[in-house]
């Protein structure tokens, strides 16, 4: 990159890096050949696949042209506006669904993945194409559990602060597609799954609820979630009704490690956030930053990591010489407690955070922002924050700590043009916090 570029130019430029290092098509097309010889050798009669997730339309694509003259059929679900510029078969079924609220159309794809894996048999190669989102887009209750009662339950977690963990232990036990359970439905089929990971530490069974995976959670880990947080009065009677019958053993629980349903699958993790900080560290080393990666797994209050790695940042500014360039790189998912009635995500509310502990001090541009291209219920991927969104601000007769006590990060960046809007990227592996530092 040219030495002309801005610090909000570079900073931008890096994330774009990110973003192409955890590129679902090309992830997906380098395992079609391994895909296209376990069909072969194994001699399978049948491919079929169901993809989910935000990233669900560019990994099916990868395959569909992966595997070649491989007769195949599938069903892809994706969030709304996700499925972009790619085009597929008569042989495969597209839905675009709710997110991060379950909807009625989530319930319909949920209908026809049940037709394609009860048709599959013994000969018969199932592919699941497995991305984040997926545990809402892809939409089934169990019996006794309404929709509207199983978006009660995710949008009282999402407010109080639960993180993915949490809140996929409680969803993986109210319904009849998660935790194992479509690997329980396409069983006897020879099953491989190719997983984008936007969980830290690529859990298999917390990325989009686990279908495919064995479940270390149980009924009374979920009982424990919604107590831990308080819910238990606020939560559907039935949905608690079911818990509790699950948690006495009246209900069985979800696939476990070394169920049978288990022994003709394999999963296989393709691409995580880890990539993504890599190729950021990469691209601004051969910028000229002195580049690291700081922290792989950012969690807890918004708020509270973006002070921290405002700290992080200030400390190690004082530190440098002068003409030095650093760029600190760092990853993960946080959190935001709802109290306010505003409008934000994780990622502004971060840094917005950031950038109230960094007012006013020069050579510091920061840019938090999901790697799916949506921050929370908005429109932005995240914000870019500098050393001069404080006297923005305070131009504009705008006070960032009122913003921030109302859970109103979106409208404040929107008022100083901080937000970073990408639109859908195709991929999700989480976030991605980027400092640039310069003395």
């Amino acid at each position: 990159m040219a030495s002309h570029k801005t610090s909000e130019e570079m900073i931008r430029f890096f994330f774009d890096e990110a973003l192409q290092a955890v590129d679902p098509y090309r992830a997906v097309s380098r395992y079609c050949r391994q895909v296209r010889s376990l069909f072969e050798n194994e001699g399978l009669q049948r491919l079929c696949f169901v993809s989910l997730g935000k990233a669900a339309a560019l990994m099916a694509k990868g395959l569909l042209d992966g595997v070649g003259d491989i007769s195949t059929e599938g069903i892809v679900i994706t969030k709304y506006g996700h499925v972009g510029p790619c085009f597929f078969p008569d042989t495969v079924n597209v839905f675009e669904s709710g997110h991060p609220l379950p909807d009625e159309n989530g319930m319909r794809a949920a209908e026809q993945v049940f037709n394609l894996l009860n048709a599959a048999d013994d000969r018969t190669l199932a592919v699941f194409l497995i991305s984040g989102g997926g545990s809402s887009l892809l939409s089934c209750p169990c019996e006794g559990i309404t929709l509207a009662e199983k978006q009660r339950v995710t949008e009282l977690l999402l407010r109080a602060g639960a993180d993915i963990y949490e809140l996929n232990t409680v969803r993986k036990h109210i319904s009849a597609v998660k935790g194992g359970r479509l690997a329980e439905i396409a069983c006897p089929a020879r099953i491989v799954s190719l997983i984008l990971s936007d969980v830290i530490g690529d859990p298999l069974d917390v990325i989009a609820s686990g279908p495919v995976s064995p479940d270390s959670s149980t009924f009374s880990d979920a009982l424990h979630v919604i107590c831990k947080y308080g819910l238990a009065e606020s939560m559907p009677p039935n949905v608690m009704k079911l818990l509790f019958s699950g948690a006495g053993g009246d209900i069985p629980e979800t696939p476990k490690a070394g169920d049978p349903i288990f022994d003709r699958v394999e999963n296989i993790v393709i691409g995580n956030n880890t990539a993504a900080l890599e190729a950021a560290k990469k691209a601004a080393e051969q910028s000229g930053y002195a580049a690291s990666i700081i922290a792989t797994s950012l969690t807890g209050e918004a708020s509270h990591a973006g002070q921290k790695l405002a700290k992080t940042a200030l400390d190690r500014l004082k530190a440098m010489e002068h003409g030095e360039k650093v760029c600190l790189v760092a990853g993960g998912e946080t959190t935001v407690t709802v109290t306010g009635n505003g409008t934000g995500g994780r990622n502004t509310e971060l840094a917005l955070a950031f950038g109230m502990a960094v007012h006013d001090v020069a050579g510091i541009t920061f840019l938090s922002a999901g790697t799916d291209g949506t921050d929370g219920p908005t429109d932005a991927a995240g914000a870019v924050v500098t050393g001069r969104t404080g006297s923005e601000a305070r131009i504009r007769g705008l006070d960032p700590h009122i913003f921030l006590a109302r859970n109103d990060s979106y409208a404040f960046f929107k008022a100083i043009n901080g937000l970073l809007i990408t639109g859908p990227t195709g991929t999700n592996v989480m976030d991605v916090q980027l400092i640039l530092l310069e003395k």
